[in-house]
């Protein structure tokens, strides 16, 4: 594992940015409707008149891409201080149950509320803005189960953590199931596929929905990133330099819920992005989080961007959810960081 200078971090970060531009690139050409850079230029700035180009990137493609990136963002925060906080590499909201917590939950809004909200033009836009606020409540729940079943005298157990993490994330996603059953056949065909992990739905309406969290929530936790190192230490030593250990760690493990249910709110449960970003970032800039936060953010947005481009294009005119080209990637990588951990 390499330190990390700042001249390497801003030389990484800039790497990122191009990736992530040649993504964005690639995303917004490519597709059932193919376009010349010329073509999106035009379109961006205003001077196109074709109707169908304005339709295609402002309608479907600019949203996709957009909110790939903030959950990429959202996901890989949240893993950087889950992992952080449980001295677990082996962390991450999906494979806690923490994903599934916030899933269950909206996927009981949904049941009560018509999953029709989801595939709107906006007219039901106050409903789509509370879907969050349902995952928060999901998300926290689970947290709360996870962590109280994973304390073993006052403290943290790993393996139990781990392992409470998977039959949490299994009861919650049988619950997921049990109430998809009771849905018609439309609205459970379209929560299966939500459930996958999907963003081929994305309009302005979800952005909106999910920003406020991911702004105010990342901010907060990247502003507590130093705290993160210190949690690394033993307990006695953090309490000794004046740190209050437990409440820094609630209200932070709080912040990362938040981030995850705005996340599977308009994404569905999407796994191991908040795995693989933090140890990626980690092998390329070393163990300070104030450089490690920034670029698994990077990593986050770059890896479901691309991973949103192959899902819609490799089996074309069909589309898989992204969620699946996430799993391809990720429980490899999460199997690798099992027998190196060992």
């Amino acid at each position: 594992m390499l330190s990390s200078t700042p001249k390497r971090f801003f030389l990484i970060i800039f790497i990122f940015f191009a990736l992530i531009f040649i993504g964005f690139y690639l995303h917004i050409t490519n597709g059932m409707f193919d376009m010349s850079v010329f073509d999106v230029a035009r379109t961006l700035l205003g001077y196109e008149s074709n109707e169908k180009f304005k339709l295609v990137i402002f309608d479907f493609r600019l949203p996709r891409i957009i909110i790939a990136a903030l959950v990429g963002i959202g996901l890989a925060m949240a893993g950087v201080v889950l992992q952080g906080i449980t001295k677990n590499g082996l962390a991450d909201p999906g494979i806690l149950g923490i994903n599934a917590g916030a899933g269950a939950a909206i996927v009981i809004f949904m049941y009560f509320f018509q999953f029709q909200a989801l595939l709107s033009d906006g007219s039901d836009w106050i409903i789509i803005m509370a879907m969050p606020i349902f995952g928060f409540v999901g998300g926290t729940a689970a947290a709360i189960l996870i962590f109280t079943f994973a304390l073993k005298d006052g403290r943290l157990d790993m393996q139990r953590l781990i392992l409470t993490g998977i039959a949490i994330n299994s009861g919650f996603g049988a619950l997921s199931m049990y109430i998809s059953l009771k849905m018609n056949e439309k609205d459970f065909e379209s929560a299966a596929v939500w459930q996958a992990g999907s963003i081929y739905n994305a309009n302005w309406i979800f952005i909106l929905a999910m920003l406020p969290w991911i702004v105010i929530l990342g901010f907060y936790l990247y502003k507590k990133a130093y705290l993160l190192d210190y949690f690394q230490l033993k307990e006695n030593i953090i309490v000794g330099l004046g740190i209050q250990l437990e409440k820094e760690k609630i209200v932070m493990l709080l912040a990362s819920v938040g981030l995850v249910s705005a996340c599977v709110s308009v994404s569905g449960s999407i796994g191991f992005i908040g795995l693989m970003a933090p140890h990626i970032a980690k092998q390329l800039v070393g163990i300070q989080h104030k450089y490690v936060m920034p670029v698994s953010v990077l990593t986050g947005a770059g890896l479901l961007i691309f991973s949103d481009f192959i899902a819609k294009t490799v089996f074309a005119p069909s589309e898989l959810a992204v969620g699946i080209v996430v799993s391809i990637i990720g429980i490899p990588y999460f199997l690798y960081l099992l027998v190196k951990a060992k």
